[in-house]
């Protein structure tokens, strides 16, 4: 039986006008953990099923800090998503990595505060691995297909494959002191959203992927001069037709989910007995649960699947 692949894309509202893009729709998703940040864009891509979700809004209305992750997260995984691309705009740490190059993160250091990052609360715990929190095969795909795809003016992609995105609380940008600092531990961008993405994507048990764009040198490079948004706002909109063409390449190329470090990312790791894990936790979970905990003999515990 053939696959049916769902691509999952969290980004820039801009990035759900890929040319080709068949029978689109506004699909409006209520999850248990409240709103996503918009409604979600349906399509069709060949034959990928296309999910674009603007993590901001539609005219980024949404601070970082106050991006429901959760709801975006389970509201793609509700619609059948098997696969999650995010596209960011981040600073760059690195001498290396010039404004306008992309890099297809593999490893993530999180620095956030006060954001929700788990679903698994309210009498559920689960103790899922994140040593390696990108699927290896979709960053590969990811890769390939940036590097095959004409960059602003037409000119050559340039593709950094791997690298470490520290992720910030913001919405602040960083003191010099910061940025100074992570360029010490060794990291490649800066960005303010791919955490706790990247972790709930991993309970979620969806392979998962980060396309960066630099749009500048954050604030440590003194010819560069301070990161400001007008100048991040301008690069992005020389980027964003690549970027789009990106996310349509890599539709046509997606790996197949079962080889994912994500499927199966929970067997092994839920810890509570299901004799006492409140209905309150499982039944906000059904399309991670139902696979791994039966309801107790004699406990009523309807769930629906997406």
């Amino acid at each position: 039986m053939s696959r049916h692949d769902v691509l999952a894309v969290i980004g820039g509202s801009g990035l759900y006008e890929i040319d080709g893009l068949a029978e689109v729709q506004e699909v409006h998703v209520e999850t248990p953990f409240g709103r996503p940040s918009d409604a979600i864009v349906r399509g069709r891509l060949g034959r990928t099923t296309m999910l674009f979700l603007p993590r901001h809004g539609r005219g980024h209305g949404i601070a970082p800090h106050e991006i429901n992750f959760r709801a975006n997260v389970w509201a793609l995984k509700k619609l059948g998503a098997t696969h999650l691309v995010s596209v960011s705009a981040v600073g760059s740490m690195k001498e290396t990595i010039a404004p306008g190059d992309f890099v297809i993160v593999d490893q993530f250091i999180d620095l956030t505060k006060r954001r929700p990052s788990t679903f698994f609360e309210d009498g559920l715990v689960a103790h899922v691995g994140l040593a390696d929190p990108v699927c290896r095969h979709l960053a590969a795909a990811l890769a390939s297909a940036a590097e095959q795809t004409g960059g602003a003016g037409g000119r050559p992609t340039r593709v950094h494959r791997g690298g470490t995105y520290v992720c910030i609380e913001g919405p602040q940008f960083s003191t010099r002191a910061e940025s100074e600092l992570y360029r010490v531990w060794g990291v490649s961008v800066i960005g303010m959203t791919a955490m706790p993405e990247a972790r709930l994507a991993r309970e979620a048990e969806l392979p998962y992927a980060l396309l960066a764009l630099a749009t500048d040198y954050d604030c440590w490079h003194d010819a560069a001069g301070a990161v400001s948004a007008d100048a991040i706002v301008a690069v992005m909109k020389q980027n964003v037709a690549a970027a789009r063409a990106i996310v349509g390449e890599v539709a046509g190329a997606l790996p197949d989910p079962s080889n994912s470090i994500a499927t199966g990312a929970l067997a092994g790791a839920l810890m509570t007995d299901p004799h006492v894990a409140s209905t309150r936790a499982t039944t906000r979970l059904p399309w991670i649960l139902d696979k791994y905990m039966s309801p107790p003999p004699g406990t009523d515990k309807e769930r629906q699947s997406p």
